[in-house]
């Protein structure tokens, strides 16, 4: 429980510097003796409340796209959310931890190519019907599993036409949106960790308050590297996990 602890104050203060808080949970909640979607669902509950602390804070500067109003946007995610904690449920625990390195994979590459690529041209433009659309995609995907959704966000949002700022906030509120509806099914999954979700919650307030007070003092690209290096790490290992479960 202190190594938990100590994840989740990581992974609290890496989400409010640069996101990613997820690569610190899910292993720590592997090796304190859960399986992967056990270990997924868990983190999914733990980081919630976080979340919508960083929500709050930043609700001035939600925004719509187009004639697409924010209201609509967080029914989508809602939906969408709902639709991947379904999904998530339906997908016995052996199925996801095959499914999890590839996940895992993916989510890595979404946060690297949203931490490092080029910033978005002018060029490209979205529209407002098409936003909503790859936004119910990545709520779905977000439900299931979640890594990567705040770049994936941030892409469609900025390729709309939103700033930076309002399409932080934006993306912000629509993951608290669509982690609420997540929060709302997998509560009542049978044998959750209530210790385990406690420790994880506490863990990630401390270390959003903690990230919130270091934000000026630490470069944030390295932090974004280390996410990256972490995320590839966890990857190797759950392949070769998979590939020898005994080593699990």
């Amino acid at each position: 429980m202190l190594i938990l602890f100590i994840a989740a104050v990581w992974a609290g203060a890496q989400n409010a510097l640069a996101g990613g808080g997820t690569f610190l949970t899910l292993p720590a909640l592997m090796a304190s003796g859960l399986d992967a979607r056990a270990a997924n669902i868990t983190s999914s509950l733990g980081l919630f409340p976080g979340q919508v602390n960083t929500a709050w804070l930043g609700r001035t500067l939600v925004s719509g796209v187009g004639q697409v109003s924010f209201g609509v946007l967080a029914a989508i995610s809602v939906l969408g959310g709902m639709i991947g904690a379904g999904l998530l449920l339906l997908t016995p625990p052996v199925v996801f931890a095959v499914l999890l390195p590839w996940l895992v994979l993916f989510a890595t590459v979404m946060f690297a190519w949203g931490s490092f690529r080029p910033p978005t041209t002018s060029g490209m433009h979205l529209s407002p019907a098409a936003a909503a659309l790859l936004q119910f995609v990545i709520a779905v995907y977000g439900g299931y599993f979640g890594g990567g959704i705040g770049f994936l966000m941030l892409a469609v949002f900025t390729a709309a036409g939103l700033g930076v700022r309002a399409a932080g906030a934006t993306k912000n509120g629509l993951a608290m949106m669509m982690n609420a509806s997540t929060v709302l099914i997998l509560v009542f999954t049978p044998g959750i960790s209530w210790l385990r979700v406690a420790v994880v919650a506490v863990g990630a307030l401390v270390g959003g308050y903690c990230g919130m007070l270091l934000m000026r003092r630490i470069n944030e690209r390295y932090l974004r590297l280390g996410v990256v290096v972490l995320g590839l790490t966890l990857t190797v290992a759950l392949f070769l996990g998979a590939q020898h479960p005994g080593t699990q």
